[in-house]
């Protein structure tokens, strides 16, 4: 009964499980992973509050691998497994809120229970959801989705709560794939040769270890992260490497073994780190690195589940908890330790690996295929030590103005991760930031900063569209001048002079011949006439004044301000607008006013309102003017 059902589908029978793997590796990688953490920065978590916060996520990663399919409550396997995908979606939703220290302590203990759970439940009881037939194919299928999905732009650069949202969605979606039972022998035929349990455990650690500590480096030097996965071509580029990378891994798995997959996978991640050594190779390193991961993440499924020597399911259970309490949570957690502070990956991190993973690569091979291997490890080791030597990168320089101390405040920061500096040629962009960008001059930024998402708006013509007061403010309470701004507060850089001089950079940031391209647009725009009834315009006028402009045109909300401004902004209520014209047709006053909201005042503290849209801007324009500018003058 079980081969019927199993033949009457062929390959398409286990889409279940395939579901389920593509499932789980997209919450790890884009929540668990990516996700969370962006969301601790967003809510002011930095390094004293986010260590034992990610520690916690660990230490129940572990615990809940290492008792999974121990557990007396959830005595059977769907019940587990679902029992994991709920808690991640809980975490996720969770993450969402407005979390303190002692909540984001609790919400990652739930995540790293969660995941350690749902993971070791589905790669020991995996045949159940996915059938027997071409089961490395269909693991790489799934694999090679969740790592696809993760990098779409949409999803890759989703804000993180965004983020959160999507990942509580997709664990909840995946909830009745658990209730398939595709074939019911859950033990896999033991491969006649294969490497024992222990020196697989050493290979799987020292990879997800050097590839971790390889991420987190990446991740955080920008010169690194423009070149290999900033930008949305970059993205796509990744997303379909990852994709054929996974395909390869179950060809490579039925040929080679997981010696000779996870032994490939090790050389194309050791011959990338080489090559981002040097600028002119780190776009041979974009294309090594994903297909490296997604390799052994192929075999990091595909071994516990089918490929080990395990006798019965307890036994494959129990090595499915150490490989993923040791190689997957402790490895990554030891990578990521040993990798801060740090902006290249050292040699000494390859050399390392590359010695780790020798004794099991090398323990299978005969003396012949270990000459080969050595050959070609040699060959491509030079050349990466070539590409390596040939970089020779500028030296950084030494920041002695305000203007360079703030440029390197800015990458320092990680502003760069919510904030571009590209405005891309024929495009909406022109009309809430300014011209185009010239990306001969952005090449020579050293290092570029493009950006890899916008969270926030693009900073290329910041220095024309806001003034430093207005920065000054945005950065100690963002909220005051942008309602419901993500942004976190960084009031604490003003405590040592770092704040002014990196509101000095971005007031520096003009494209050529910007104020003349915005004057002229500004002069040219005409907003859209609203269709909204007058009633419901009228309190959608004063919402958005309460939210955007009591700040600065009220008594009470500008006086916490009041010493920063190069003129005081008029109060309202009982001063004129000393850019109006009250004496020309009411039309033209409106027009004038519209503008003045949309775009600001140049060479004031007034900025303008780029993302309203035109209904909000009328809508707000007809408030100030009938209740503010009307009134006042009756």
């Amino acid at each position: 009964m079980n081969q019927t059902a199993d033949s009457r589908a062929g390959l398409f029978a286990g889409w279940q499980g395939i579901g389920l793997i593509a499932a789980t590796y997209v919450y790890f990688l884009i929540f668990a992973q990516f996700g969370f953490l962006a969301r601790l920065h967003e809510l002011g978590f930095r390094d004293a509050a986010l260590k034992p916060v990610l520690g916690l996520m660990a230490f129940g990663g572990i615990l809940a691998s290492l008792l999974a399919t121990r557990l007396k409550l959830l005595d059977c396997p769907r019940c587990r497994l679902q029992g994991g995908q709920l808690g991640c979606a809980a975490a996720a939703f969770l993450a969402r809120m407005n979390l303190d220290f002692t909540a984001a302590c609790a919400v990652a203990l739930l995540i790293g229970l969660a995941l350690g759970l749902q993971t070791v439940t589905l790669v020991t009881y995996l045949p159940r959801w996915l059938g027997r037939r071409n089961p490395m194919l269909k693991i790489a299928i799934g694999t090679g989705l969740g790592y696809f999905l993760c990098n779409l732009p949409f999803l890759f650069s989703a804000p993180p709560r965004g983020i959160a949202l999507v990942s509580a969605l997709v664990a909840l979606f995946a909830l009745p794939l658990a209730f398939a039972n595709i074939s019911g022998h859950e033990q896999p035929q033991r491969p006649a040769r294969a490497l024992a349990f222990g020196w697989v455990l050493l290979f799987f650690t020292a990879l997800i270890w050097f590839d971790s500590a390889a991420f987190y480096i990446i991740q955080n030097t920008q010169a690194l992260k423009a070149g290999t996965w900033g930008g949305d071509l970059h993205l796509y580029q990744n997303a379909f490497i990852h994709l054929a990378a996974a395909l390869a891994a179950a060809a490579l798995l039925a040929w080679r073994g997981i010696t000779g997959t996870l032994g490939t996978a090790f050389l194309f991640l050791a011959v990338a780190c080489l090559l981002l050594a040097a600028p002119q190779s780190i776009h041979l390193a974009a294309l090594l690195y994903p297909a490296g991961v997604s390799l052994y993440s192929v075999a990091l499924v595909a071994y516990p589940s089918f490929l080990s020597q395990a006798n019965g399911t307890a036994q494959r259970a129990l090595q499915a908890g150490w490989l993923y309490a040791i190689a997957g949570w402790g490895g990554s957690a030891m990578g990521i330790g040993m990798a801060q502070n740090l902006h290249s990956v050292p040699w000494q991190f390859i050399l390392s690996a590359a010695a780790l993973v020798s004794f099991p690569l090398l323990r299978q091979l005969s003396r012949a295929a270990k000459l080969q291997v050595f050959c070609v490890l040699l060959v491509l080791l030079v050349a990466g030590v070539v590409a390596r030597s040939a970089g020779s990168p500028a030296r950084p320089v030494q920041a002695t103005t305000a203007v360079e101390r703030g440029h390197q405040i800015y990458t320092n920061e990680g502003c760069i991760n919510c904030h571009s500096q590209y405005l891309r040629p024929s495009s909406y962009d022109n009309l809430l930031w300014g011209p185009a960008s010239d990306l001969s001059a952005i090449r020579k930024e050293q290092p570029p900063l493009i950006g890899n998402r916008r969270q926030g708006p693009d900073l290329t013509n910041v220095g024309l569209r806001r003034s430093t007061q207005w920065l000054r403010i945005h950065f100690i309470d963002p909220r005051a001048v942008s309602h419901n701004s993500p942004m976190p507060s960084y009031s604490y850089l003003f405590k040592d002079g770092r704040g002014e001089d990196l509101i000095a950079y971005l007031d520096s940031i003009q494209s050529p011949g910007a104020a003349a391209d915005r004057a002229q647009v500004r002069n040219n725009w005409i907003p859209v006439p609203s269709r909204q009834p007058a009633q419901t315009a009228t309190h959608e006028g004063a919402v958005l004044f309460a939210n955007l402009c009591a700040t600065c045109h009220e008594a009470g909300g500008r006086a916490r301000w009041y010493a920063g401004f190069k003129r005081i902004p008029p109060d309202l209520s009982s001063s004129p607008l000393m850019h109006l014209q009250l004496n020309q047709p009411e039309a033209q006053i409106r027009l004038e006013l519209a503008r003045i909201i949309k775009f600001g005042i140049l060479g004031t503290d007034m900025a303008g309102h780029e993302y309203l849209t035109d209904e909000q801007i009328n809508a707000l324009d007809d408030y100030v003017f009938d209740e503010k500018i009307l009134r006042r003058s009756h």
